[in-house]
């Protein structure tokens, strides 16, 4: 199947997965979401677009790469923050991060009774302002958690431990930067 019809196919699977939540009432469940996961390693980070009339949180969206991403933001009532005028830079951890997590990480964080926890670690992930690849210099950025990220300028782009895959991607309220790895406040 080519990168085109099997991220058409990953679409219609999250619509159906996404319906079958609102019909029960509910989020898309976890168990839903890993399974959609599986399916979006075979979708190009490249078909990201590179403009974009879109918020961050709709850009995010569209792009199919940040399934589990959203669930997150949406757990978090992070949504509507990151749709506001901002602007916004966000380093996005893809699904292929999420399942990079220890088993049960990420079940557990999606719980409501962690919901702080998650937001600590998905505020970790934004910077405030719109900060471009090329205003990126090694040294600290503070988040909007309130801690540091540390950021690496060599041949790639290091925030923390994760590398940053694709940067740039605009969005009207910011600019978000693809990262191959969930990074954590200290």
């Amino acid at each position: 199947m080519n990168p085109q019809n099997h991220t058409q196919k990953l679409k219609q699977i999250t619509v159906f997965f996404s319906v079958v939540g609102v019909i029960l009432g509910g989020s898309v469940p976890v168990e839903a979401q890993l399974y959609n996961h599986t399916l979006t390693k075979f979708v190009n980070i490249a078909q990201i677009p590179a403009t974009t009339s879109l918020d961050i949180v709709d850009t995010v969206v569209s792009a199919g790469e940040f399934t589990i991403l959203t669930q997150a933001l949406q757990a978090a009532d992070l949504v509507d923050i990151l749709k506001a005028e901002g602007p916004f830079t966000i380093f996005a951890p893809t699904d292929k991060a999420f399942s990079e997590l220890p088993p049960g990480t990420l079940e557990n964080l999606l719980k409501p009774e962690n919901k702080a926890e998650l937001v600590k670690i998905l505020t970790y992930h934004v910077v405030p302002g719109k900060v471009l690849s090329t205003d990126l210099k090694s040294g600290e950025i503070e988040t909007v958690e309130g801690d540091t990220i540390n950021v690496q300028v060599g041949a790639s782009v290091k925030i923390d431990n994760a590398t940053v895959i694709k940067a740039d991607v605009p969005a009207i309220n910011g600019v978000i930067h693809v990262i191959d790895t969930v990074i954590r406040p200290n």
